[in-house]
């Protein structure tokens, strides 16, 4: 990412935050083939100290073509954003910008034993059932999920750096800032309250 010190986010918790708020993520790896690009879902583990560790599964074959555990790959968390129109600033400011809140985690993967995939699979399916009125289960039909999850490779990626950013309009004046927020949280056309959330997240950061 462009190397603009004044967005540059370091609080680890933070990032923590952005993977369990956004758990759609991209694999980038270098590998012998060329660049091979993956969308899977990510999450983070808890370890109670300040390492990041996520986890995730790949479906077959692309452990192959990601070359797994050969290298370090790039894992793209992106957050809220939006375009931020220079009609919400002071008169005479008249250039637009594009907020947002994105970390880049570097790590090499592990590979997980089938068992580890499979618990893996569970946790995953159950995070995200937990919000139904009626959550399903991999336990409704454990030896059919077993099966399935043949077909994935489980993958721990303990995170040796990251580079990340929180472009939030710091650079602007708080009754601007104000302003943008109230237009993010309206009903215009670039509307996008998660990313009002993220600055307002921010100010009381900042007070």
């Amino acid at each position: 990412m462009r190397r603009t010190p004044h967005y540059l986010l370091t609080d680890v918790d933070e990032v923590k935050r952005l993977i369990r708020e956004n758990p759609w993520t991209t694999y980038v790896s270098p590998t012998s083939n060329g660049l091979v690009a993956s969308h899977y879902a990510t999450l983070l583990e808890e370890t109670g100290d300040d390492t990041i560790s996520i986890v995730s599964h790949f479906g077959r074959p692309d452990e192959e073509a990601h070359e797994l555990g050969r290298h370090e790959v790039l894992v793209i968390v992106q957050g809220p954003h939006g375009y931020i129109s220079p009609g919400w600033y002071d008169e005479g400011d008249f250039i637009p910008t594009w907020n947002h809140v994105t970390a880049h985690l570097y790590g090499v993967p592990e590979i997980l034993t089938p068992e580890e995939n499979f618990r893996i699979l569970h946790r995953l399916t159950d995070h995200f059932e937990r919000e139904m009125p009626e959550p399903r289960s991999l336990h409704i039909d454990e030896p059919y999920a077993e099966r399935v999850a043949k077909g994935t490779v489980g993958l721990r990626i303990r995170v040796t750096r990251f580079d990340a950013r929180s472009k939030l309009s710091q650079n602007k004046p708080e009754h601007v800032r104000e302003r943008i927020v109230a237009e993010l949280e309206g009903d215009g056309p670039y509307a996008q309250p998660g990313l009002a959330r993220e600055m307002r997240l921010a100010e009381e950061r900042r007070a």
